[in-house]
């Protein structure tokens, strides 16, 4: 029996990064013929059309009052409703005139990271924008769900950039550890990446492990048919990364997203959300 092919699960809120990745969307499904499920979230404050506005009102205040407050409550939740059905309408457009057929749209409430949990199962990638509509872009704020999603998500989440353009040479950071391998082994096996340069690089000091490593991933890479190369460099991972990707012009960046153990999330953790902030390309995770 032929198992069906795993979309490509783009969450879009209506914020600026939105149609990046719509576009990234359409470059994957270009490169894997996957179809698109475009998702929008409506949470709870977009959605709590019966408040309890008792303690709000002044005693002694008519009942018409309250009634005209959750009148109001209610014509707020279906106004966002059809502002997401239109996010998701603008969506689609983009996507049809970037040429892909294969789409779907939904509407969802309740929580994006449960909305995650629900769908990755027949995700091949789950794509979100680097910040959300309420991020405070001036600060550097990430999307306030962004970690919550990676944290959780099984599947290879793609951070698109502000600006989309198309993907030739990737850098995959790569520390040994199950993460890195995995994502050598995901760039490997995916036809995303077949005829794009791959550079891995270990940021540290070369040692005869980091060496062996480095060089096992390089074999992986060349079984499976891609142009790939290795480097160690100095420095901390995120400033060293970041200089890298600037100065010779990598499209993307790929590596193990936060640990699982609290000690572990300390330096991972704090290296993967630096690493997202500094970067003006999109970073693929893998847990």
């Amino acid at each position: 029996m032929t198992q069906p092919t795993q979309k490509i699960v783009a969450f879009i809120d209506g914020s600026i990064y939105s149609e990046s990745v719509c576009h990234n969307a359409a470059w994957i499904a270009e490169r894997t013929a996957a179809p698109v499920e475009l998702i929008h979230v409506l949470g709870p404050r977009d959605t709590s059309g019966k408040r309890d506005h008792s303690g709000a009102i002044a005693l002694g205040a008519r009942t018409a009052l309250l009634e005209e407050l959750t009148e109001l409550d209610a014509q707020r939740s279906k106004l966002m409703s059809h502002r997401g059905r239109a996010i998701l309408d603008d969506a689609r457009a983009i996507l049809d005139k970037d040429g892909v057929t294969d789409i779907n749209t939904r509407l969802r409430h309740g929580d994006v990271v449960e909305a995650v949990s629900e769908v990755e199962g027949d995700a091949r990638v789950i794509i979100v924008g680097k910040r959300g509509e309420d991020a405070d872009f001036a600060k550097g704020h990430l999307g306030s769900n962004l970690e919550r999603i990676v944290r959780t998500s099984q599947k290879p989440v793609y951070v698109a950039a502000r600006a989309f353009k198309p993907v030739n040479k990737v850098l995959v950071a790569f520390d040994g550890g199950a993460s890195a391998m995995k994502a050598v082994d995901h760039i490997a096996r995916s036809p995303v990446f077949q005829g794009l340069t791959i550079h891995v690089v270990t940021v540290g000091n070369e040692t005869p492990e980091v060496r062996k490593g480095l060089e096992n991933a390089k074999a992986m890479l060349k079984a499976a048919g891609l142009d790939a190369q290795t480097s160690v460099l100095p420095g901390q991972p995120e400033k060293a990364l970041a200089d890298l990707v600037e100065q010779d012009n990598f499209d993307m960046l790929v590596m193990g997203a936060y640990g699982h153990s609290r000690i572990r999330s300390l330096i991972i953790g704090s290296t993967t959300t630096a690493m997202i902030r500094a970067c003006k390309v999109p970073v693929v995770l893998m847990r």
